[in-house]
């Protein structure tokens, strides 16, 4: 089964869903990086390993614990993806590692449009049910708990003392934003960011990156919608990456920092994510991430073009972080 998951490349052909189609045609990069993860998924299919056998035969979980997408080009409504994945081994770390291609092909012609680097854990989930031995060849890619050092030293915040009255305020979420150009928000995991039952996966993590990012600009007064009547801007990314590091249950209290870090020749800016629960009076960082951002301008039902952040926007998100 792996000589075919690790030694060859697949491609298939796949749209964009709906749903990811929220400013005119355009599709958001939250379901870009889910295009990736579909391809990844196929290829697990094409090596004879699809999820659904992985967990209901060997209670396996196929978890994509790295995502990383670099977007060149828009991705549009109905666009036909063709997206191509192989199998790569440098980098360290746990789980199999891939690279995805994704090209947009409008009659004959090819033209890439994103490519994304990916790594898959199988974490072995079989609570107390009987399963068939999980094949050789895939035991030393399987995990009993998804538990990883970060890229950088884990930037856990200290908690205060809860000794008085905190006067109704979250010592956490003051804790968390007492240094830096830092928004953070308190989320109970619902159960649609989770699978496998109760761990939050990727895409809740692309979820909560997008909706903090939501929040922290509406928190400076340039929300998106105001943004969009008053100038026609509309939000685009040219970059996303999460890491998850430890496991998030549901119904936990997810607690999400988003701070501004740089912001470049005026023209976007990048953004670091950091997720944290709360275990026994303790944070636990359980993913991290970044994204750039920059804006673009709607000129019709059919184009848009960049745009230059302005003085408004360089101090709404954080002008001492401004880089020439």
């Amino acid at each position: 089964m792996t000589t075919s998951l690790l030694g060859s490349q697949t491609t298939t052909q796949i749209r964009p869903h709906y749903e990811g189609s929220n400013i005119g045609s355009w599709i958001g990069f939250k379901h870009i990086n889910q295009l990736a993860q579909e391809a990844v998924l196929e290829h697990f299919r094409a090596a004879g390993l699809p999820a659904r056998r992985l967990y209901e035969d060997y209670g396996l979980c196929a978890e994509i614990v790295d995502l990383g997408t670099r977007i060149h080009t828009g991705f549009h409504l109905d666009d036909l993806v063709e997206a191509t994945v192989r199998p790569v081994t440098e980098g360290a770390g746990m789980g199999l590692a891939f690279e995805a291609g994704l090209s947009l092909r409008h009659g004959a012609a090819l033209r890439k449009a994103a490519t994304a680097r990916l790594r898959v854990a199988l974490r072995n989930d079989a609570p107390g049910e009987p399963a068939a031995a999980v094949p050789p060849e895939l035991v030393p890619f399987t995990v009993s708990r998804i538990v990883r050092t970060g890229p950088a030293p884990d930037p856990v915040p200290s908690l205060p003392s809860q000794n008085g009255n905190s006067g109704g305020s979250d010592p956490v979420l003051a804790a968390l934003t007492c240094d830096g150009n830092t928004f953070a928000r308190r989320l109970r995991i619902p159960y649609p960011y989770c699978h496998y039952t109760e761990r939050v996966h990727m895409s809740g993590y692309l979820r909560e990156m997008e909706e903090v990012v939501d929040l922290f600009l509406a928190d400076r007064g340039v929300s998106v919608k105001r943004l969009l009547d008053e100038r026609g801007w509309i939000p685009v990314v040219p970059h996303s990456a999460i890491t998850l590091l430890d496991e998030a249950i549901m119904e936990e209290d997810l607690y999400t920092v988003f701070t501004v870090e740089n912001i470049f020749k005026s023209f976007t800016y990048a953004a670091r994510m950091d997720t944290y629960v709360l275990r026994q009076g303790q944070l636990v960082r359980t993913a991290t991430g970044h994204i750039t951002h920059g804006y673009a301008e709607i000129r019709n039902r059919r184009e848009f073009g960049l745009v230059k952040l302005d003085q408004r926007m360089i101090d709404a998100l954080g002008g001492g972080q401004h880089a020439a």
